[in-house]
């Protein structure tokens, strides 16, 4: 017996006679049954409509694995850090790999930089990537710009096109591949706001159908609101609520960056309470990450008496999962930055020395 034939032979299943729902100017209302949820559902099973249970892996190891093999719809992830851990590069990094992946789109709406920026990012990102971990015939982020200007002035700017340049034709191509699943956006003061953030998830859900999709924010505090509120508090609340609202309402998965307030700045380590604006932060989260640069973190004692390893641990970003509403918090990765390609080894690990913990750091 189907579970909706389980509930027309149960009458003490049956629903009220009429519609229990409340319009209002502002929006509607309407309650529904366990039982009615539980029929949707199995609904949805019946015909593979699964998306919502299908999590993102976002390709970084084990932090695909400690979220639960990734991001799923609806929940909203945040990245924490001081100045130059990292941040951007992480959520750039992320994108890409979902948008290779083919698993969904992806949009990257970005406060501080142009598209054209990114995009010289992801050429020396691509360019690292195929190599890792020798990097033999990588890009520097700031050779890209040299290769691009070199290539209008070898044609003596006649109609030069990027890919006859065999530095960079490698990476457009590995970009050609997933280009168009990844899609960049400028951030503006004026228009992008959570409303037409919202709108703009909507108008994909419409000329995509049923193609998921991944929305990353650089960064939270840019966001605007109109009118702007008295305090800055205020103002990360209503982001955060909006973000975290669109990421439910919409069934998208949501990533945003986050950026530190003055104690964390001055902190030996910084934590998700370091995170500037508002409590709401760590309420509205389904998932926290914090970065660290290890050399900073890592206690004394292991490299007092080793040189060599201190100099060692200034390659490395801790990646601390501080708040993870799906699995296991409080854990701590790390993943080798190579800045200068502005990427990542996706490939991290377990962070197997003690690290400070600020609170109870004195020395």
């Amino acid at each position: 017996m189907s579970t909706s034939e389980q509930t027309r032979s149960n009458p003490g299943a049956a629903e009220p006679k009429t519609e229990w729902r409340l319009d209002t100017a502002t929006g509607s209302m309407a309650p529904r049954s366990a039982l009615d949820v539980l029929i949707t559902l199995n609904d949805k099973v019946a015909s593979g409509r699964i998306g919502e249970y299908q999590p993102m892996p976002l390709g970084f190891t084990p932090l695909d694995k400690t979220l639960g093999t990734g991001l799923r719809p609806g929940e909203l992830l945040l990245i924490g850090g001081a100045q130059g851990t990292g941040k951007t590069t992480m959520a750039l990094q992320m994108a890409r790999n979902v948008a290779s992946g083919g698993q969904a789109n992806v949009l990257y709406l970005c406060f501080e930089h142009e598209e054209e920026y990114l995009l010289n990012r992801l050429v020396a990102m691509e360019s690292a990537l195929a190599h890792l971990p020798h990097k033999t015939g990588a890009i520097k982020i700031q050779d890209v710009r040299k290769e691009i200007m070199g290539t209008w002035m070898a044609e003596g700017g006649g109609n030069p096109q990027l890919a006859s340049n065999p530095r960079l034709r490698p990476s457009l191509d590995r970009i050609a591949r997933y280009g168009q699943n990844l899609f960049l956006l400028r951030g503006s003061q004026t228009a992008s706001t959570i409303d037409n953030i919202r709108t703009l998830v909507e108008h994909h859900k419409q000329l995509s159908g049923d193609r998921r999709l991944l929305v990353i924010v650089d960064y939270l505090q840019k966001v605007p609101q109109v009118p702007e509120p008295t305090t800055e508090a205020e103002k990360v609340t209503v982001v955060v609520n909006g973000l975290k609202d669109i990421a439910l309402s919409e069934s998208v998965p949501l990533i945003a960056i986050v950026a530190a307030d003055k104690e964390g700045l001055k902190a030996q380590r910084l934590r998700n309470f370091h995170l500037r604006g508002s409590s709401a932060i760590n309420y509205e989260a389904d998932v926290i990450l914090i970065l660290n640069e290890k050399y900073n973190i890592v206690a004394k004692v292991n490299i007092e008496f080793n040189p060599y390893q201190a100099q060692r641990f200034r390659d490395w970003i801790v990646v601390s999962v501080e708040k993870n509403r799906g699995g296991q918090d409080n854990v701590d990765l790390e993943y080798e930055k190579h800045f200068e390609f502005s990427c990542f080894d996706p490939n991290g690990r377990t962070v197997q020395e003690k690290l400070i913990e600020e609170r109870l750091y004195n020395d």
